[in-house]
């Protein structure tokens, strides 16, 4: 038998290695583009169902409201609340008294305030020891943005049933809160508040009121009796309270200006 030539074999061993390799490849199954291509989406998807529960419609909104801004002897205060789910859920005086000791004063009064307000739910707080200006400004300008907080949401139901009772909701008229201006005595500031609802006086209260000594009780003694009076009279033309006197004419003062600015 004839010997085959060595580079022979060569050739043809070459040719049966690339034969296999191009039967493996060729057995080898595809990629599916469509499987990749779930397989890249799943974790995106995954992802997705952790962030929708996230979404905003879950929190309750909040409403920013901003009080008057009350002039006190040291400068301005004025007080911002923050409301959600009917509730005060943050206090801050976004400007208060400045410069001097006053910066002081500010410093340790306001961050107190703003705990207490928060926690009392009301402008029914402590004034802090050393800082009565400060203090009572900043409950004025509190007491002043829950009224309209409060009269927002007065609008809001009356608004809200309209419809089913527009005949009474149209008698009834709406009630409103006004502050009249601060009268100075001889014993410190007077300063009232009334509501007013179908042209008549239904609440009067003074916001403001000698303190101090002997004052805390002069003021304890005559302002409840000048509140009464002042809703019993409809008018500023009420009796002075017995000893004390400089109180009662601030206060009448500051009830006449509360008036002068409901009309009449």
């Amino acid at each position: 038998m004839r010997k085959s030539h060595p580079i022979r074999r060569v050739v043809l061993a070459t040719a049966a290695t690339v034969s296999g390799v191009v039967l493996l490849l060729s057995l080898k199954p595809s990629s599916d583009p469509a499987s990749a291509s779930a397989a890249g989406a799943a974790p995106s998807a995954a992802a997705a169902g952790q962030e929708s529960p996230q979404g905003g419609t879950g929190a309750a909104g909040s409403t920013t409201v901003d009080g008057d801004a009350t002039q006190t002897q040291y400068g301005v205060v004025q007080v911002r609340l923050t409301v959600a789910g009917g509730k005060i859920t943050q206090a801050q005086a976004i400007q208060a008294p400045k410069g001097g000791t006053s910066d002081q004063k500010t410093a340790l009064s306001v961050p107190q305030l703003n705990k207490e307000t928060v926690a009392a739910q009301s402008a029914n707080i402590d004034s802090v020891s050393g800082a009565t200006y400060t203090s009572t400004g900043y409950k004025q300008s509190l007491q002043s943005a829950l009224d309209k907080l409060k009269a927002a949401s007065a609008s809001s139901s009356a608004g809200s049933s309209a419809g089913s009772s527009s005949s009474s909701g149209s008698a009834q008229a709406q009630a409103k809160t006004v502050t009249g201006q601060v009268a100075q005595t001889q014993y410190g500031p007077v300063q009232v508040r009334i509501t007013v609802a179908g042209g008549k006086i239904t609440k009067a209260e003074a916001v403001q009121a000698p303190k101090g000594g002997t004052s805390d009780q002069k003021t304890a003694l005559s302002v409840p009796k000048l509140n009464q009076e002042a809703v019993a009279a409809q008018s500023a033309n009420i009796d002075s309270v017995s000893g004390a006197t400089y109180t009662s004419t601030g206060y009448k003062q500051s009830l006449q200006s509360a008036l002068d600015q409901a009309g009449g």
